[in-house]
C-alpha cells in the first residue's frame, strides 16, 4: 500500500514542524489551505498556534464545513495544542466568535497550563506509545476538564488530561513535533493506514 497523504492545516502555527514529523513517520505530508487540498488527504493534523486565529481563518478559507465534514465522515485528524481545543466539542472559556471542528466529547480549558512564559517540558507516559515517556513541550497548553464515556484518556500530568483519543480522532495538549520524537506521529500515522483499509488501530 502506497504511504498516507496527511495533510497539515497550514492557516498558522507550526506547521512545518509538523510536516518534518509525518515524513519522518513514513507519510507523504501536504499544507492544507483550501478545501480541494483537504479531499486530497487520508489524514489531518491541525497544529499549535493561536485557537481562535485558527478557527476564523478556517472560516474565512472556507474549510470550516469540509473539516467538521470529513471529521464527521470518520477522516483521521490529530490536534496538538490549539489542535486539541480545535477537536473539543465544547470550550470552557471560548473567545467571542470562536468555533471549533469538534469530534472528541471533551471539554477543554485553553491556555490552562499558564501563559508563555511558563512554558515548560516534562516526561509523560502515553497509552499506546511503548518505550520511554514522550517528551512533551507544554506551550500556553490546554487541558481537558473533562470527557465523555466515547473519548478515551492516553495520558495526564498534574492531575489533568494531556492526551485524548476517540476514534480517529487524536489530541495531546502538548507538542511532540518540536523535539524530534515521532513516535506519536507514528502512532497517528498507523491509524490513517488502518482507516485507509476500513480497519481500527
Amino acid at each position: 500500500m502506497t504511504a498516507p497523504v496527511i495533510g497539515v492545516l497550514a492557516l498558522q502555527g507550526d506547521v512545518r514542524e509538523h510536516l518534518v514529523a509525518l515524513a519522518a513517520a513514513d507519510a507523504v505530508a501536504r499544507p492544507v489551505r483550501r478545501p480541494e487540498e483537504l479531499a486530497e488527504a487520508d489524514g489531518l493534523v491541525i497544529p499549535g498556534g493561536e485557537s481562535t486565529t485558527i478557527s476564523k481563518l478556517a472560516v474565512l478559507f472556507g474549510l470550516m464545513e469540509p473539516l467538521r465534514a470529513r471529521v464527521r465522515a470518520g477522516m483521521p485528524v490529530y490536534g496538538t495544542c490549539a489542535g486539541m481545543i480545535m477537536l473539543a466539542d465544547k470550550i470552557l472559556d471560548p473567545r467571542s466568535g470562536q468555533e471549533t471542528v469538534g469530534g472528541i466529547d471533551m471539554i477543554v480549558r485553553r491556555n490552562a497550563f499558564g501563559r508563555q512564559n511558563e512554558s515548560f517540558e516534562a516526561a509523560v507516559e502515553v497509552k499506546g506509545i511503548s518505550g520511554d515517556p514522550v517528551e512533551g513541550v507544554f506551550i500556553r497548553a490546554p487541558w481537558v476538564e473533562s470527557v465523555g464515556a466515547s473519548a478515551e484518556v492516553l495520558a495526564e500530568h498534574g492531575g489533568h488530561i494531556v492526551a485524548v483519543r476517540q476514534g480517529n480522532a487524536l489530541a495531546t495538549s502538548f507538542h511532540p513535533e518540536l523535539t524530534g520524537d515521532h513516535r506519536v506521529h507514528r502512532l497517528f500515522t498507523d491509524m490513517v493506514r488502518a482507516s485507509r483499509r476500513g480497519e481500527s488501530l
